[in-house]
């Protein structure tokens, strides 16, 4: 990577260098990566755990959902405001920080003894998983230039889309190993996380953070943070608990609603606020998290959903199933990263989000055809298309705005991006999980008859303790309804395609974030100094009040 020297005036004063050298910015990666991996890991690697855990700590079937959603609420919530934090205060002291409570929420779910125990570990391991979501690409723009991003934006694609996809394979694994048990779905991270916390005090060398007076928008990030929790509550329990038409829908909406335009009126008069409203009036931007919402579904929907299909209708045991998502890991991981070195090779990256767009969304309608009697290699193709659409996609949008923003601004955009990109995974979840339930009840009613529907129960049945027919008759209703979503989620990503033609294509910048804050930084003094300079050179600059004005 080429390094860019300092603006004169800033050499001038004697500051550091702000770039890395090619060397140092791989170091800083590997923490950077690792950190990013485990944190995503969290997020899914308990999906194959949970009947063990419930079944351990004498859960409900409510608190089966609340140990994956509080932790995925915690995270989306948060992602803002730790990109506002990251344009105020250290980077690499944040990044530090929120690794340091996803370890401590680690260690504290593991030992968990009840149910209580672990939801609030499961808030703590969110909120740092927000943080290490938001500041690694917050960092990795400061570090380097926009025209040499794809690379490593690839690779970070990769190894998102791996930590989302392989959560179930290692969690499977975990589980069926009589020697480990659950608590290892949440202990295996720490180690890990720990190394990566040493690797970034190591290797991350930023400039220090430019001395100023903070102001933090504390009331914009309450309501911001109240409102999207209560809108993700409500995608969450609406269809299990109350209907989506019912009173509940209609005042936690409402609530959510009314904190969110109350942000919207904060933030707007703020002085430093969470999310600057002057962002969504950059078109690239907009564009960006409109599509960064719709990839979100796409990603999560096929995750969460396959997971169950690979285990319902077809039969397959935990650790099988997550093997079973290597070709969408293997998808997304050679089209995230040839498409990153394409880009820093010869600078165009719009092609991409096209190409990204119109795969993913044939990859939906793929899957849109399976069924309960799929072959194995037919299934594995259609997901790899899936997984080479949301490679394509995914990081490049991210790259699209951050080359489009000021330095100063690249830390709130990049989180906003990150921030609307899990709020739509945790929403399609939520609502394509609902929209499932309801399928699988109809479709148990026509094959059983009404008697099905009693007691409204949303428990995976147990196949072993099915006779064969029945198991058979199952296995066919969830293969249907998992089709059915996929069917539903691709108009989704044909929008999110229609989306990304919008977005106009502008080269990529050669400076890295810090040079680029840098560089503004030096044409704003400057700009002071000249605009004191013309001051006091002004006619009657520098006179007392009472004396009068000579001309000529």
């Amino acid at each position: 990577m080429t390094t860019t020297a300092n603006p004169p005036d800033q050499a001038d004063r004697g500051a550091e260098p702000t770039s890395m050298s090619r060397r140092e910015v791989m170091q800083a990666l590997s923490g950077l990566m690792l950190g990013m991996f485990v944190s995503i890991l969290a997020s899914t690697i308990v999906a194959n755990a949970l009947p063990r855990i419930i079944g351990a700590l004498h859960g409900s079937q409510s608190v089966y959902t609340w140990i994956v959603t509080i932790e995925l609420l915690a995270m989306t919530a948060t992602v803002p405001l730790w990109g506002k934090a990251a344009d105020l205060y250290s980077k690499k002291l944040l990044i530090q920080l929120s690794l340091g409570l996803f370890v401590v929420g680690s260690l504290i779910a593991g030992l968990s003894q009840n149910v209580e125990t672990l939801l609030v570990s499961r808030l703590v391991q969110g909120v740092g998983a927000g943080g290490m979501t938001a500041l690694a690409m917050i960092v990795m723009a400061a570090m380097i230039p926009p025209r040499e991003m794809g690379r490593y934006s690839g690779i970070f694609g990769a190894v998102f889309g791996i930590g989302t996809i392989a959560g179930p394979l290692i969690g499977g694994v975990i589980v069926d190993t009589d020697w480990l048990g659950w608590r290892w779905t949440f202990l295996i991270g720490v180690p890990f996380t720990l190394l990566s916390i040493y690797l970034l005090q190591r290797t991350l060398h930023l400039p220090p953070t430019p001395p100023g007076k903070v102001k933090i928008d504390y009331a914009g990030a309450f309501l911001i943070t109240a409102g999207v929790s209560t809108l993700l509550v409500w995608s969450t329990l609406a269809g299990q608990k109350f209907a989506w038409a019912s009173g509940w829908t209609a005042l936690l909406v409402s609530v959510g609603v009314v904190l969110l335009a109350l942000a919207v009126l904060v933030e707007s008069r703020a002085a430093e606020p969470i999310i600057p409203l002057n962002l969504f009036r950059n078109r690239t931007v907009a564009l960006t998290i409109i599509a960064s919402v719709l990839v979100g579904l796409a990603m999560m929907g096929g995750a969460v959903f396959l997971s169950q299909y690979f285990q319902i209708s077809l039969g397959k045991s935990p650790t099988v199933a997550g093997l079973m998502s290597l070709p969408m890991i293997f998808g997304l991981l050679v089209s995230s990263t040839v498409a990153g070195g394409l880009i820093t090779k010869y600078g165009k990256w719009k092609i991409y989000l096209v190409a990204g767009g119109f795969i993913m969304t044939a990859g939906m309608v793929l899957l849109g055809t399976i069924d309960h009697t799929t072959s194995v290699p037919v299934l594995s193709a259609y997901m790899a298309v899936l997984g080479i659409g949301v490679g394509l996609l995914m990081q490049n949008l991210v790259l699209a705005a951050q080359n489009d923003v000021p330095a100063h601004e690249l830390g709130v955009a990049t989180s906003v991006l990150t921030f609307f990109r899990s709020m739509g995974g945790a929403i399609g979840v939520s609502a394509l999980g609902a929209v499932m339930a309801n399928r699988i009840t109809d479709l148990s009613v026509e094959k059983f008859g009404p008697a099905a529907a009693g007691g409204g129960s949303t428990q995976v049945p147990d196949l072993a303790a099915l006779p064969p027919a029945v198991r058979a008759i199952i296995a066919e209703i969830y293969g249907v309804a998992t089709a059915d979503l996929f069917l539903i989620g691709a108009p989704f990503a044909a929008l999110a395609l229609i989306v990304v033609l919008f977005i106009k294509e502008k080269p990529l910048s050669t400076l890295s974030g810090a040079d680029r804050l840098a560089q503004e930084s030096a044409a704003a003094d400057s700009a002071d100094l000249g605009a004191e300079d013309a001051g006091d050179a002004a006619p009657g600059a520098g006179k007392r009040p009472d004396e009068p004005l000579r001309v000529g």
